[in-house]
């Protein structure tokens, strides 16, 4: 088992892999956690309106904001989030994302989550198809 930017990398995760290291984040990501990542899909990324990742990858402290929004402390596993339909989870970067787990779980109404449990030594990676961003 890998930690979680090894196994994302292993993955093919190369949008996320490129936006967390420009935001300076592998290491923490690569630290002891555990942390729960809600990992964007590089079709994910692909959906943001032209110019917008490069416009984030040359403004780091809003890529950090949009990236950390992506992560919640602790593990948290699928069935875990089963049993939080319509509350909140506070993310590392301090604000909260709405859970629906109507018809399978989402974000904010507007991320699907697409594959869960993907279990790393710091924590746990579930995929997301649309990248989310705080308020």
């Amino acid at each position: 088992m890998k930690d979680i930017i090894d196994t994302a990398v292993d993955a093919g995760f190369k949008t996320l892999a490129t936006a967390v290291t420009a935001a300076g984040l592998v290491d923490t990501l690569k630290g002891d956690g555990p942390f729960t990542v809600f990992a964007p899909t590089d079709d994910a990324f692909s959906k943001l309106p032209a110019g917008t990742l490069d416009s984030l990858l040359a403004d780091i402290p809003k890529l950090t904001s949009i990236l950390t929004y992506h992560v919640v402390p602790g593990k948290v596993m699928a069935a875990d989030v089963m049993g939080l339909n319509g509350k909140s989870a506070k993310t590392v970067n301090g604000a909260e994302i709405k859970i629906s787990t109507d018809g399978g779980v989402s974000l904010n109404g507007t991320a699907k989550v697409t594959k869960t449990d993907i279990e790393c030594t710091n924590g746990v990676i579930h995929i997301i198809d649309s990248v989310i961003l705080p308020a």
